[in-house]
């Protein structure tokens, strides 16, 4: 029983902070490596699997908060206000995503191999706070960018970019993302929405081919533990998502950044004190 407690709870880590700027990396190594060790009595490459497992909980909760506009984004829904010759659509999205999925994929032996630790999601924590700290500094007073059927192809390309900067574990994608669309233009929560229309096929895609190399690793009989964590994963990142969308506009990205820096130092005593 104590299992499934731990399985929620690392769903609700997951749900709360795959989407908010705070690297939910990081937290996956405060609440499980160093407290829960699930890899205890799953083993370690099916603690991983299970931490894919409950990514896919925190995909579907997008998409049903963002169910709209993904439609409209492929053509079976009409936003009111939208015109066919100036709106967000597929092609935004495709740009987004190639500088970060190419680099991914070229970079991702190295990356689980070298940059997999707490010394560098430490730094990553730190240097993404400060990245976020001068992107509310130097905010356009007036964005340029106050709706995604604003957004040009050039942006939606800088943006994902930028987003590369989050292939180092901590840096955190919806950090980089919104920090880059911020000093690119966009008001943050049009930054916000881009983010997470662009996660649904980088992280679909990243969970789904990991889970084809591992899915042979997941115990029939560890079945409830898999659904309990993706469940609550689903359910605690909707609650997120619609939280973080309409907090975001008020108190922008220092806050986000303080914590970050708090939770940096935290893991450095942790581990160095």
């Amino acid at each position: 029983m104590f299992e499934i407690v731990k399985a929620i709870i690392l769903g609700i880590v997951e749900g709360l902070t795959e989407f908010a700027p705070v690297s939910s990396t990081g937290h996956m190594i405060i609440v499980d490596d160093m407290w829960l060790k699930t890899q205890d009595f799953l083993g370690s490459s099916s603690a991983n699997t299970f931490k894919i497992v409950i990514q896919l909980g925190s995909i579907l909760a997008v998409v049903v908060v963002m169910w709209k506009r993904l439609l409209s984004i492929v053509g079976l829904y009409h936003i009111e206000g939208q015109t066919k010759n100036h709106r967000f659509n597929l092609l935004h999205v495709l740009i987004g995503i190639i500088p970060a999925g190419v680099l991914g994929l070229l970079l991702e032996n190295y990356i689980d191999e070298h940059l997999f630790s707490i010394e560098t999601v430490i730094v990553g924590l730190f240097i993404g706070a400060i990245f976020m700290i001068i992107a509310d500094k130097f905010a356009w007073k007036k964005p340029r960018v106050t709706s995604l059927d604003d957004l040009t192809y050039l942006q939606a390309l800088q943006v994902g970019a930028i987003q590369c900067l989050s292939l180092w574990p901590g840096f955190s994608r919806s950090g980089s993302t919104i920090s880059g669309g911020v000093l690119l233009g966009l008001d943050h929560r049009t930054a916000a929405d881009f983010t997470f229309i662009m996660a649904v096929p980088i992280m679909a895609g990243a969970s789904g081919l990991s889970l084809l190399k591992h899915y042979k690793e997941i115990n029939p009989d560890d079945m409830m533990f898999y659904i309990a964590g993706f469940v609550s994963a689903f359910i605690f990142a909707l609650l997120s998502i619609k939280f973080f969308l309409k907090l975001i506009s008020r108190i922008k990205l220092v806050p986000f950044a303080i914590y970050r820096i708090v939770l940096a130092i935290v893991l450095a005593i942790i581990v160095f004190g």
